[in-house]
């Protein structure tokens, strides 16, 4: 304290990562996917997880969103170490906070676009879900195809659903699994446009995989990755 004023407050940052190592059984042994990892992602930070295929990229994302279990290091999501709860007590934790959105889309194929979008809500208990639904539709600019299965969908429009589904409830996180890795160039840069100015608007931070170094390269920060570990 300096002259009677408190010093300010600091955030807790929505994901830390520290020493995280993941191994996988095979058929021809185990397999270490990630090495040691740490990273620290603060309050409306964006940042890029680059490298080649096979350097761990998505298994950061799903150790991170507390998916996966990893077998040595700590994960705290807002603050939270993953490793003292259930599988229901990190949905519980996501549940509103942190969303997901990933490359196959990942729609209920039952269920129409408004839905998708208001069944989460629901389950988060959310009032008004369905007129949040609409908004966020309306939003990603899918007023007219609130009543579409995801079959009867393109790509570019089940991803603008997706990207509703995850940022109607307002999260402070979002990660994002190569979100434009299923579409074509033109239809990719209209969502990443979409993507990045939702993610700023409601605030969140961003933790986004991606091979598109034109994508990466809107982010705050760029991690690259190689063998399991974050290259310096």
């Amino acid at each position: 304290m300096t002259d009677g004023v408190p010093p300010p407050v600091q955030a807790v940052p929505p994901l830390v990562l520290e020493a995280i190592a993941l191994t996988l059984p095979s058929t021809a042994g185990p397999v270490n996917i990630l090495r040691g990892v740490g990273l620290t992602v603060g309050a409306g930070e964006r940042v890029a997880v680059i490298g080649p295929s096979g350097s761990g990229k998505s298994s950061l994302i799903a150790v991170g969103a507390g998916l996966e279990e990893p077998t040595g290091g700590t994960v705290r999501l807002f603050g939270q170490d993953l490793a003292k709860l259930d599988e229901d007590g990190r949905a519980r934790l996501r549940r509103g906070r942190a969303a997901l959105v990933f490359q196959a889309f990942h729609l209920l194929p039952n269920m129409t676009a408004e839905e998708n979008v208001a069944t989460p809500l629901e389950i988060a208990g959310v009032r008004g879900a369905g007129a949040t639904a609409r908004d966020w539709l309306g939003r990603v600019g899918l007023s007219g195809r609130l009543t579409h299965y995801p079959h009867q969908l393109s790509g570019g429009e089940q991803q603008r659903v997706a990207l509703a589904r995850a940022l109607a409830a307002r999260p402070a996180l979002l990660f994002a699994d190569e979100p434009t890795g299923n579409l074509d160039s033109a239809t990719a840069a209209s969502v990443a446009n979409l993507m990045f100015d939702l993610v700023a608007e409601v605030g969140a931070a961003l933790v986004m995989v991606t091979h598109d170094p034109a994508l990466a390269a809107r982010a705050d920060r760029i991690v690259r990755m190689a063998d399991g570990r974050i290259a310096a």
